[in-house]
């Protein structure tokens, strides 16, 4: 009696606290997982490798957090099963759908997730995916990067490539301990385009537009039979708009003309959907349906006042009705001068990287160096000894900001280039232009090989979560690369060779090609 009293006491305070999460996140032991049609895991697979390489428990106390608002319905499922499905769906670059079905099918998956056994029955329903990332955000998934890179990264050790200068403390620091620079730190920005289709005025205009109409005939479905409906003119409207849309030639008048009709169409659709509102409230209108209307009134008047205007630019402007929150990013690329989407700025330190900002809007990236730099110190307890980032970054600000702190960034001076320029100046600004090459390489290999050159969500908040996943799913392939490297460089050292009584290294042999035998080095030996 006094035990159920006590379990009975203890739910009572998790529906009070608001918190329906259970924590059973305890790591199985890789021989307990159970096959009903016989035989066992190998132990060398890649998910059993990285189910071994994550710290789960760490993560479970920010994930409650996350969950403190919930305090209806049945218990969530735990952040093994939450972030695991997400790791596993950007590793695979399957669907939401695909994703349930490949861990319903494959042992691995399941033990990855934390299953004790394996069962042939779908996981959990493909729409908790949109919950999954709303529950973490990007917050989370920052914090749940940072810890997972603290143990990731290897040990930091004072080198000559670590550049290392004396930095005094000047900001206030009571503790008046004179720290090293140490370390690159890469900084750069790109844009996360979004899954929306090429936007173009007319385009908008016609997507409102219909859309207008379906809201129209919702409203007057109850009075069908009853009351005339509402004339629309959208057989009329869409031939207008096909023929300028398929025209092969579409000069600015035909365009304006275009757009007037459209503009027209959409203003007496609205006036249609105001008057009706009188009869027929709007809240019988779905919640995204309605969500569309205010978006639609937005679209009107912007696309309006830039027609008044004969201009093309607003501020906030609307390229998408599903996604009113993208914007378009000018960009300047040879392959696109615009790109829409959310603009990122992140920083590489030894291969991993952080993700600093995301921004729906247009920024100058330039302006985030000092807080990159100062991200650096706060985790690593220095100031990196160098800073490699493009012409942007380089203004008279972040110079400054720099040379206070002792901290070489790349790039030339400010003013008109020397006659004369030095061998080594010329040497180390190569050897920079070399260095910042991996933060490019991290760009391509999200949108490359992750899906970050299209983000498929639809919400921002689950748009954001999806980009934070892909660089921690890249942190963590990162992460198993570099036991691997460790394990090379141990097996290899440990070659010796002998001459005489000496014994050296193996590096003081010089490799010959064509399969020829090995020559030492004498010299280093």
């Amino acid at each position: 009696m006094k035990v159920k009293q006590a379990l009975f006491t203890k739910t009572l305070a998790l529906y009070s606290d608001g918190l329906m999460y259970r924590n059973n996140i305890r790591q199985i032991q890789f021989e307990d997982f159970d096959l009903p049609f016989g035989g066992k895991l190998r132990s060398d697979n890649r998910w059993v490798k990285m189910a071994k390489f994550i710290q789960w428990e760490e993560f479970d106390s920010i994930y409650a957090k996350a969950l403190s608002g919930s305090k209806t319905g049945p218990p969530a499922l735990v952040v093994r099963v939450a972030l695991g499905a997400l790791i596993i769906k950007e590793r695979l670059g399957t669907s939401d759908e695909e994703t349930v079905e490949q861990i319903r099918e494959n042992p691995y998956l399941q033990y990855f997730l934390g299953f004790k056994e394996y069962k042939d029955e779908k996981p959990f329903h493909p729409t908790l995916f949109v919950h999954f990332r709303k529950r973490l955000g990007k917050g989370v998934v920052g914090q749940i990067n940072d810890l997972m890179v603290k143990k990731a990264m290897p040990d930091r050790k004072d080198s000559s490539e670590d550049e290392p200068t004396d930095n005094q403390d000047n900001d206030g620091d009571s503790s008046g301990l004179t720290q090293k620079n140490k370390g690159k730190l890469l900084v750069d920005a790109t844009c996360a385009p979004a899954d929306i289709t090429f936007p173009t005025d007319l385009k908008l205009l016609n997507s409102a537009r219909e859309k207008s109409e379906k809201v129209i005939d919702i409203l007057h479905k109850p009075f069908v039979g009853r009351l005339k409906k509402p004339r629309t003119y959208r057989k009329v409207a869409r031939k207008k708009y096909l023929a300028a849309a398929k025209s092969k030639r579409l000069t600015r008048s035909k365009r304006r003309k275009a757009l007037r009709a459209q503009l027209g169409y959409l203003k007496r659709n609205l006036e249609t959907i105001e008057k009706q509102s009188q009869q027929t409230p709007l809240s019988v209108l779905h919640p995204r349906k309605y969500k569309n209307l205010l978006v639609i009134h937005e679209v009107y008047r912007q696309q309006q006042w830039m027609f008044d205007q004969r201009i093309s630019r607003i501020d906030d402007r609307i390229v998408s009705l599903s996604q009113p929150h993208v914007r378009p990013i000018k960009r300047g690329k040879a392959g696109a001068q615009t790109e829409f989407g959310a603009k990122i700025s992140i920083s590489l330190v030894e291969g991993f990287s952080y993700l600093d900002r995301i921004s729906w809007d247009n920024y100058n990236e330039g302006g985030d160096l000092k807080g990159q730099i100062e991200s650096y110190r706060a985790r690593f307890g220095f100031y990196p000894a160098s800073v490699h980032a493009d012409k942007i970054y380089r203004n008279r600000g972040n110079r400054k900001f720099c040379k206070k702190h002792h901290i070489r960034l790349s790039g030339p001076a400010l003013g008109r280039p020397p006659k004369v320029v030095d061998k080594a100046k010329k040497a180390q600004a190569r050897k920079d232009d070399l260095d910042r090459i991996p933060v490019e390489g991290k760009f391509g290999q999200g949108k490359r090989r992750f899906s970050l050159a299209r983000i498929m969500c639809k919400l921002a908040i689950t748009s954001e979560t999806a980009i934070g996943v892909v660089f921690l799913v890249m942190n963590l392939e990162r992460w198993l690369k570099v036991p691997l490297f460790s394990l090379f460089l141990v097996v290899h050292g440990s070659i010796r060779c002998h001459f005489g009584h000496h014994r050296a290294i193996f590096r003081c042999y010089k490799g010959v090609p064509n399969g020829l035998s090995p020559k030492p080095n004498r010299s280093t030996c």
